[in-house]
């Protein structure tokens, strides 16, 4: 599908806002944890609890959780990423640290009950990590290269909500989702030798592309201390990067994948001021040539549809959160995540560029209210500093070995505003 940018100003503007600032997600992958400063605040949980508008990205059927309300975050990143190399190949050696360590991004969005059975709701939010500028193009021993080296990625969504209360106990929600993403890399120029398409690999500038998806979830609650949630975000057919045609697998394809998320929350009768709640979730990177295809060694000469692409395995998140009501005024969270390991030692070389290591997250939480309409939510994650060792005998011509890490931190701020 196609987007006229020029004949859209306001969703431009919300678009432009999303990703003017560069990703800022504290992420699994690319995939963000979770959306808003209360989700945030539980280490991205939230597919059986309220968090806010922004919760609607998780779980659609949240709607009448959420009641009559509108929000509006700002979100702090900061993530920390390295690449070591060591002697005895023709990649750089040293210790490279990418550049743009810090990153800020809107959201926001608005919730309007219109009956007992139906709520509407309008939001955006984002994804990104996929950011990285070395000062050292460390492949330039490969044949040829530019400084700066590095990719960037950012990815936005607009969405529609509607959910539907069926009976007093379950509750079924459908998003459709507009997305948008914009993609640059710059210093690949010792890969053009392995493209089918050389002249569109690197330093082509910003590319855009857009493509529609559906978000559906339901929310059953058989008594007051337990409520089960489960949604499904579709895969995102995207249009084709045609600046980088030859970089990416299927002439520059880059979709968003599919997640699957379902979770369980517990509010006990003897402490009615504590929620409990954990979740599983699935992130299908698996379905993306892009991502997924093989690099060590590689099926195919880069953009082809076998094409060289991360190694990028389905990921699997664990969540395990806790909410705290102290009073009418303050509320607290907090929780931790973890992901599996998604990218094998092999994919060391290539995922210096996008150095996706972290599993682990710990988040902290907390909401007040500062009167019956106005209130404010803020969250800090920290993903734990990961790291991937490997060679990749296939991209460098001899086993040099390569270390890529990744630590972030995140601070999440928020103003809500009910009627």
């Amino acid at each position: 599908m196609s987007f006229d940018f020029a004949r859209r100003p306001l969703a431009c503007a919300m678009v432009f806002c999303t990703l003017g600032a560069g990703p800022a997600l504290a992420t699994n992958g690319y995939i963000a944890n979770g959306y808003g400063g209360a989700s945030k605040g539980m280490a991205g949980a939230g597919v059986a609890v309220p968090s806010g508008v922004l919760g609607l990205a998780q779980n659609p059927a949240m709607g009448h959780k959420v009641g009559n309300q509108a929000g509006v975050c700002l979100t702090n990143f900061w993530p920390d990423r390295e690449t070591e190399i060591g002697a005895g190949g023709p990649l750089t050696p040293g210790t490279h640290k990418s550049r743009n360590d810090y990153f800020l991004i809107p959201c926001g969005g608005a919730n309007w009950v219109l009956n007992d059975r139906f709520t509407f709701g309008a939001f955006m939010f984002g994804n990104g990590g996929m950011n990285t500028e070395y000062g050292t193009n460390f492949f330039a021993g490969l044949g040829a290269g530019s400084a700066p080296v590095g990719v960037n990625l950012e990815q936005a969504f607009i969405s529609l909500n509607l959910s539907y209360k069926a009976t007093e106990t379950l509750t079924l929600g459908i998003s459709p989702v507009f997305a948008i993403q914009r993609f640059s890399a710059t210093g690949l120029e010792a890969f053009g030798g392995m493209s089918i398409d050389p002249a569109h690999v690197t330093n082509q500038g910003d590319d855009w592309s857009n493509g529609l998806g559906v978000n559906l979830g339901v929310l059953w609650e058989p008594t007051p201390e337990l409520s089960f949630g489960a949604a499904y975000r579709s895969k995102i057919d995207m249009g084709e990067f045609d600046k980088y045609a030859g970089l990416f697998a299927e002439g520059g394809d880059f979709d968003v994948p599919a997640v699957a998320t379902i979770g369980m929350a517990w509010k006990p009768q003897s402490m009615p001021q504590w929620t409990f709640t954990g979740e599983y979730q699935r992130i299908f990177y698996g379905d993306v040539a892009s991502i997924s295809n093989p690099n060590a060694p590689p099926q195919g000469p880069l953009g082809a549809d076998n094409g060289v692409g991360f190694g990028w395995k389905d990921m699997d998140v664990w969540r395990l959160a806790a909410i705290y009501r102290h009073n009418d005024q303050w509320t607290f969270r907090g929780g931790v995540s973890h992901a599996s390991k998604f990218i094998d030692d092999s994919s060391a070389v290539i995922n210096s560029l996008t150095p996706a290591t972290p599993q682990w997250h710990a988040s902290l939480g907390a909401s007040y209210k500062i009167n019956e309409r106005w209130g404010i939510t803020a969250s800090w994650t920290h993903a734990f500093d990961a790291e991937i060792s490997g060679t990749n005998p296939a991209l460098t011509g001899v086993p040099q070995p390569v270390k890529i890490r990744m630590s972030q931190n995140e601070f999440a701020i928020g103003a809500t505003y009910r009627w």
